[in-house]
Parts: structure tokens; C-alpha cells; sequence
């Protein structure tokens, strides 16, 4: 009874192993190969549905390729392609596989991994070679061209400086003739005229400059500081020179200038508006100021004996 017993289990345990062995296989195409070199391991399972392939797992080799599972003849079928970078040999571990919720187990297959020898009586053999330089670039150049840029820069700047600059402003330098009292006054009338200011409603810097010509005039003919004088001031000053006969003028003369200046006054601080007409007056006063009041002539004596 034993032994019947004994060869039931045998029976199943061995249906079990080989529907186990036949359900999954795993096959590589060599079991030798040399550091670096390819071979294939070909995975298949005899079924087609529900099947889970998990992932390789190895140890001591590498998977440099893989296709994707195809179906051959009712299984199920990928390949891998395996290589390794050390000697020795290495173990593919068994790889597990799903079949219908069940689990099975390929064989783990073992692969050697040999050095490849070298034979140095066939090696042959060179000369040792010199040693070549490398080419030149711009790095081993830029410090001297910077420092060139730079040394020109200097340079040109100080021909700039000193040479270029110099004789660009002595050329325009221009040496101009001063002009006596009375022509420089009708001439700055002459460019207050064309400058058009109070026909374009810029009264106040008319009559600024107006009679900043006539003040600039006396304190050149006269020699004194009429422009900085107020106009009470100058006034006065000239009813001085008048009484004591320094200048040569008339009391209407005297007369337009305080006019003129009053009028100014009125004109700059009390924005006042006068008409073309006495504009017009007022630029004709002007130049008869400037044309009448000169200073007394000094008439030098001569003392010799004839």
C-alpha cells in the first residue's frame, strides 16, 4: 500500500515538473564568450494568453538589446541580447513567468566570460614615437595680442591727444578784431532786428537784449559797469558826466535812455505790453543813444616852446 502510495506522488510530482519545464523555457545560443562579446538568450512560453513577463534580472551581465514579445506557433517568445565586461563565470538566474495567475520558473543557465589572450611573440612591434606638439591656437597668442591692442590704444590716443587735437583747434582758432563801441552796437542791433522777437510774441526777451546792447555800449564807450548798475543808477551817472562835461551828448538824449530803460523795466518785471508802434520807437531810440552820447575828446596840450 506504501509503495503504491510512494509511485502516485512520484507520478504527480514529476506531471507537475515537466508541464513546468515544458510551460516556460529559457535558451541561450552559447555558453562561451569573450569579454565584450554579444550573444542571444531566447525566452518562450507555451501559451499566449494571460501571460506576464517580468523583468531580466542578471547579475554580472548587461543587456545591450531586446525585442518585443512575437507569437510563434501558439507561444510567446522574446529575445535578448546579453554581453558581459568581466571574467568569470556568471549565472543567468532563473526568470519568473506568469502564465494564467500561476507562476513558473525557467533554468538559470550559467555563461563564461573569457579574457581574450594576447600572444606577444606575433605582437608586432614600432619604435617609440617623439613627442608631437600640439597645434597652435588663439589662446596661446591673446595675451600678446591684447597686450598689442592695448599698447596701440595708448599710442593712438596719444597722438590724438597731442598731436591731432592741437592742431585741430589751432586751425580753428580764428583771431577776430574787436570792433569799437559803436560798430559792435549797430551790429548787435542789426542781428536783434533779424531775430524777429517781438513779432513772434517774445517781447520780453526783445527788449532784454535791446537794452543790454545799449548798457554793454556805454560801458565800453564810458568805461564803466552800466550793466551792473541799476537804471536809476545809470541815469544818474550820466547826469553826472553831463554837469561835469566828461561826455558829449544831449539832455533828449538822456531823456530816451530813460525811457527806454524805464520802459524795459516795465516790460521784464511788470509785464507790460506795448504796442508796435512804440516797439518800433524804442529800437529807433536805441540806436540814436548809442550815435549820441559819446565821451568828451582829450585834447593833449603841447607844452614845447616853438
Amino acid at each position: 500500500m506504501k509503495k503504491q502510495i510512494f509511485y502516485i506522488l512520484f507520478l504527480f510530482i514529476s506531471t507537475i515538473g515537466f508541464a513546468q519545464e515544458s510551460m516556460v523555457k529559457a535558451e541561450i545560443d552559447t555558453t562561451n564568450i569573450r569579454i565584450g562579446e554579444q550573444f542571444s538568450l531566447k525566452i518562450s512560453v507555451d501559451e499566449t494568453q494571460n501571460v506576464i513577463l517580468q523583468k531580466l534580472q542578471l547579475k554580472g551581465l548587461e543587456i545591450i538589446d531586446s525585442t518585443k514579445v512575437d507569437t510563434v506557433k501558439n507561444s510567446l517568445v522574446r529575445k535578448y541580447i546579453l554581453t558581459g565586461f568581466d571574467s568569470g563565470a556568471f549565472y543567468i538566474p532563473q526568470q519568473q513567468i506568469f502564465v494564467k495567475n500561476q507562476a513558473f520558473l525557467t533554468d538559470s543557465l550559467l555563461v563564461n566570460v573569457a579574457t581574450i589572450t594576447v600572444d606577444t611573440t606575433k605582437v608586432k612591434k614600432f619604435p617609440i614615437k617623439s613627442i608631437k606638439s600640439e597645434p597652435l591656437t588663439f589662446d596661446d597668442f591673446k595675451i600678446y595680442i591684447y597686450i598689442l591692442l592695448a599698447a596701440l590704444a595708448i599710442i593712438g590716443f596719444w597722438i590724438y591727444w597731442f598731436v591731432i587735437r592741437k592742431r585741430k583747434e589751432e586751425e580753428e582758432e580764428q583771431t577776430y578784431r574787436a570792433l569799437p563801441p559803436y560798430e559792435e552796437a549797430i551790429f548787435k542791433l542789426n542781428e536783434l532786428d533779424e531775430k524777429l522777437l517781438w513779432q513772434n510774441n517774445k517781447v520780453k526777451e526783445y527788449y532784454s537784449e535791446l537794452t543790454e546792447i545799449v548798457r554793454g555800449y556805454i560801458e565800453r564807450e564810458l568805461k564803466v559797469p552800466a550793466l551792473e548798475k541799476t537804471t536809476d543808477e545809470v541815469l544818474d551817472m550820466l547826469k553826472d558826466f553831463k554837469k561835469s562835461e566828461t561826455i558829449l551828448t544831449s539832455e533828449d538824449t538822456i531823456k530816451k535812455l530813460k525811457d527806454l530803460l524805464q520802459e524795459a523795466d516795465l516790460v521784464k518785471f511788470a509785464k507790460s505790453k506795448p504796442l508796435a508802434l512804440e516797439i518800433e520807437e524804442d529800437r529807433k531810440d536805441a540806436q540814436d543813444i548809442v550815435s549820441n552820447l559819446k565821451p568828451k575828446p582829450i585834447i593833449e596840450e603841447n607844452d614845447e616852446l616853438e
